[in-house]
């Protein structure tokens, strides 16, 4: 069949269509400024600049290793083993404690300010004393960091520490590419009651190197903490915030209702926290910090990889008044209290993971797992180890190394992979933790989802458009409207199969007092709720001997679910909990690795998970953040 070749003139009325009335563009997501990509990183990592990292076996991989090793490049680990990530990573904060900071490297060098002190000359020697010598000076500097004591300080070699730092991640930064974030803990620990911060900026080098960092040694006090990133903003023009971790080796301190001075909270109290701790650091090595089977007991995943023996420093026992201020789901339910009193919520925080890995090496896949401490890198026998506590004078409980956790990474939904976009993303609170798969999750709330809403492509697009992500708020419910939440997740490309979602709600009833309930909301296979509404566990699949396969689980689980038990006079808070099919622990493949058989009480397989940050519905009744 023949064709009639287009005329010129038709040929230049298409070249020069008529504008199609109404609308900007053909493409779909043009003119949106919505997040498209979901970002993963660790905001806590500590390398040879950290003296606790230094003084257990970090003696050599400085920021740049760091920074290499996050990028997906090989580095060489103390014990001689080659380590490469899985899978690089999108950012990184390398965060060393600004107590000491910089200082055995230093040392170790033979710095002859430092020899000229006394104390330095002493640490020197104990530095290249051997492994119990150097025990003796960490726990000497843990002790000056619990007593707010500063036995050795030279502002020229802390200058000079900092300088390096800030100028290691500027030289790595990459825009677009890997982002990395100069920053640096707050190690504050009164009594040994960890009250850790991660402060973080959003600037480059030029801006941070007009400041050192605050630290312990300048006060104990968040709110002094506090005081110093806003002056650092009023003379920078900069952005900073803070991360608070670990309230579980905190005795009851990190969420607790009174103030540095035992005073009650007050709304300038919970504005100004608000304001500079928009996220909190919920799962790393050091215990997951989601809740607790005592606080949640009708929640039977609640009991995953907890520590709650004592307090950081092993000089104090837990008791059970403590745990309500240690964990994130009671602290989101305190907040919701708080602000029923004073008008402002406190702990309105979103969720991230990090490390806090004292390696330089942001590892923490069960498969992967470079420990806490480069004393505690792969071996055959690391997990028997006991010595996180090793020495310490008073000390009430231990550690051993089988208890440390593989966990966490942060993934954040921004704009583009830059310092300023995952900056704003965090400060609105877009993110999620991950105890260490990188597990998509999707998470809007509104008032008008339909049933089928999540089944659509633009999906993500209607969750913007009529409703709020994670991290948002709901308020002034429309009369007769109940919440409807719209959540996807799909598991690591890399990984395992999904067992449920979850969404987990908390709120604060008209009598004053505090409630949660875990909804199962999405599920895989062909379970059912039982009459009691709980969904009968996945079983473990094809798991043995640190193998398992994808033959349980769904790659994929979406919902939209409606709350069946909403009161619109009532403050409530919603989050989602994701849930993998079991997996072995690190501590398996550790004994198949190394042909051992380890005398360990841990489990081994774990359900890794996801936590999204919540959606907060506040009444129509109600004013403030």
């Amino acid at each position: 069949m023949r064709t009639r070749p287009l005329s010129i003139a038709v040929l230049a009325s298409l070249l020069s269509p008529p504008a199609l009335a109404g609308a900007d563009s053909y493409s779909p997501l043009a003119g949106t400024d919505y997040p498209q990509q979901v970002y993963w990183g660790d905001t806590h990592l500590h390398t040879s600049y950290s003296f606790d990292a230094a003084m257990m076996g970090n003696k050599g991989l400085s920021p740049d290793e760091a920074y290499r090793f996050a990028r997906g490049e090989e580095v060489q680990a103390h014990n001689g083993m080659a380590a490469r990530l899985n899978r690089p990573l999108d950012f990184l904060m390398v965060s060393d404690h600004a107590e000491y900071l910089g200082l055995v490297p230093m040392l170790a060098a033979g710095n002859q300010t430092l020899l000229e002190d006394p104390v330095g000359r002493k640490w020197s020697a104990m530095l290249n004393g051997g492994p119990a010598e150097q025990l003796k000076a960490l726990l000497q500097m843990n002790v000056d960091i619990g007593d707010n004591r500063k036995s050795l300080s030279n502002l020229q070699v802390e200058r000079s520490a900092w300088s390096a730092i800030t100028a290691a991640a500027d030289r790595h930064n990459n825009p677009g590419q890997f982002t990395t974030f100069i920053g640096y803990e707050w190690t504050t620990m009164p009594g040994g009651n960890n009250l850790h911060r991660v402060v973080m900026f959003a600037d480059d080098a030029d801006k941070a190197n007009q400041i050192l960092p605050f630290s312990a040694f300048d006060s104990e006090d968040p709110e002094e903490l506090w005081n110093f990133l806003q002056d650092y903003e009023d003379k920078t023009g900069g952005r900073a915030l803070a991360i608070p971790h670990n309230g579980n080796v905190s005795n009851g301190q990190m969420f607790a209702l009174t103030d540095r001075e035992g005073n009650p909270l007050t709304s300038d109290y919970a504005k100004t926290r608000s304001r500079w701790e928009p996220v909190v650091e919920v799962t790393q090595i050091k215990g997951d910090g989601e809740t607790h089977p005592r606080l949640s007991p009708d929640d039977p995943f609640a009991d995953f990889e907890t520590w709650d023996k004592g307090n950081l420093t092993a000089t104090a026992t837990k008791t059970a008044d403590m745990l309500p201020h240690e964990y994130a789901r009671s602290a989101l339910k305190l907040g919701l209290q708080q602000h029923a009193k004073l008008g402002v919520n406190p702990f309105k925080f979103g969720m991230i993971g990090s490390t806090d890995a004292h390696t330089s090496l942001s590892a923490v896949e069960e498969n992967n797992f470079w420990g806490k401490f480069t004393l505690f890198e792969p071996s055959a026998r690391r997990a028997e180890i006991s010595g996180y506590e090793e020495g310490k004078q008073g000390k009430v409980y231990d550690l051993t190394v089988d208890e440390s956790v593989a966990s966490g990474y942060a993934a954040v939904w921004a704009t583009e992979n830059t310092r300023a976009a995952l900056f704003d993303a965090i400060k609105r609170r877009e993110t999620y933790a991950s105890t260490g798969p990188r597990i998509t999750l999707r998470f809007f709330g509104g008032w008008d989802f339909s049933n089928d809403e999540v089944r659509y492509p633009d999906y993500v697009h209607r969750g913007y458009t009529k409703g709020v992500p994670m991290g948002g708020d709901l308020t002034r419910a429309p009369s007769g409207k109940t919440p409807r939440f719209m959540v996807n997740a799909t598991r690591d490309p890399h990984g395992a199969n999904l067992d449920r979602i979850q969404i987990v709600k908390g709120w604060h009833a008209q009598d004053g007092s505090l409630h949660e309930k875990v909804y199962d909301v999405a599920w895989s296979g062909d379970r059912e709720l039982d009459p009691n509404g709980k969904l009968p566990a996945i079983g473990t699949g094809n798991l043995s001997d640190a193998t398992w396969l994808n033959n349980i689980g769904d790659a994929e689980l979406s919902a939209v679910w409606t709350d069946p038990e909403f009161d619109p006079d009532q403050r409530a808070f919603y989050y989602v909990r994701v849930l993998q099919i079991p997996t072995p622990r690190w501590t398996a493949y550790d004994e198949k690795n190394f042909s051992v058989r380890l005398n360990t009480r841990q489990p081994d397989y774990l359900q890794e998970r996801a936590y999204s940050s919540p959606i907060w519905y506040t009444p129509a009744s109600e004013t403030g953040t």
